[in-house]
């Protein structure tokens, strides 16, 4: 399957742009309420993989905040409470939205937990997903700010909102971390956004050990080519077109089909798991 052509200036991109519109959530899927009484706390959900994991958390009966880019995603980041409203099963409470300037600051980490606390009580599942991604072909042309932009939004943030949530998680909670097929494969093109999920890929490895003897689980999802805003907006219009073709499916996944993998690693089906990463990537070769 192909994708029209297209391509947006804004990062990490806005999916109420796209055509077609991402799928999050598959009709046939079934919830089974397995996140039922949880509070879970999503970073960049609003749209693309973020948003698809709000929705399935929320079906299988789960409190959801995420947080989004304040002004910048306010479109996105509407429709996904309003569904979230709609999704909400009748003992959850109410879905909560945080806007944010900046979370590769450690203050902002911060304060998002506490509003999360503040509000529910608790953090028992954390999803570090917010990121972006810049393409630059050669490394000479590589800009300091950008490198350090890339860092501070895909790999500090989940240091820093780790840190201050795991303050208040307890035995059976889990951290859930959003790597990317690039970081096996270092694409050159991309080399600080790959550089930045491979430091997270040692990140989830480290906090697991670390994390384990007070049990709390921590693992990872690493997807491939996946139809998402942030592809948009970091791919040429051309490459968007193509999406997913290098694939032994031969197309991009939509993020329902990634959303599954977030709800097993968050509940009690993955009781002895972590320290892991799953990989819904099509089948897509993660070393060449």
């Amino acid at each position: 399957m192909s994708f029209p052509a297209q391509h947006q200036e804004i990062q990490p991109g806005l999916e109420y742009l796209m055509v077609p519109q991402p799928i999050s959530v598959a009709p046939t899927y079934k919830s089974a309420g397995k996140l039922k009484g949880k509070v879970a706390l999503v970073t960049g959900g609003d749209s693309g993989i973020g948003r698809a994991v709000c929705y399935h958390f929320a079906l299988e009966g789960a409190t959801v905040v995420f947080t989004y880019v304040g002004t910048v995603e306010e479109i996105d980041a509407n429709e996904t409470l309003e569904k979230l409203a709609e999704y909400k099963t009748a003992d959850a409470r109410n879905p909560m939205k945080i806007p944010v300037k900046d979370l590769g600051n450690d203050d902002t980490c911060k304060e998002v937990v506490d509003n999360v606390i503040a509000a529910y009580g608790c953090i028992d599942i954390l999803v570090n997903n917010a990121a972006e991604n810049h393409v630059v072909e050669r490394i000479e042309d590589m800009k300091a700010d950008q490198v350090e932009r890339t860092f501070r939004t895909n790999i500090f943030s989940q240091f820093f909102i780790a840190s201050h949530a795991v303050k208040h998680m307890k035995e059976g909670c889990n951290i859930i971390n959003s790597l990317s097929r690039q970081a096996y494969l270092g694409m050159p093109s991309t080399l600080d956004y790959a550089s930045s999920k491979g430091a997270i890929l040692t990140f989830t490895r480290g906090l697991a050990r670390q994390l384990a003897k007070r049990g709390i689980r921590v693992n990872g999802v690493a997807p491939g080519p996946i139809w998402t805003p942030v592809n948009v907006a970091s791919l040429d219009a051309n490459a968007v077109a193509h999406l997913g073709e290098d694939t032994l499916m031969g197309r991009a996944g939509q993020p329902c089909e990634v959303a599954p993998c977030y709800v097993f690693l968050a509940s009690q089906d993955a009781s002895y798991m972590t320290g892991q990463v799953l990989h819904p990537n099509g089948g897509a070769a993660m070393y060449s």
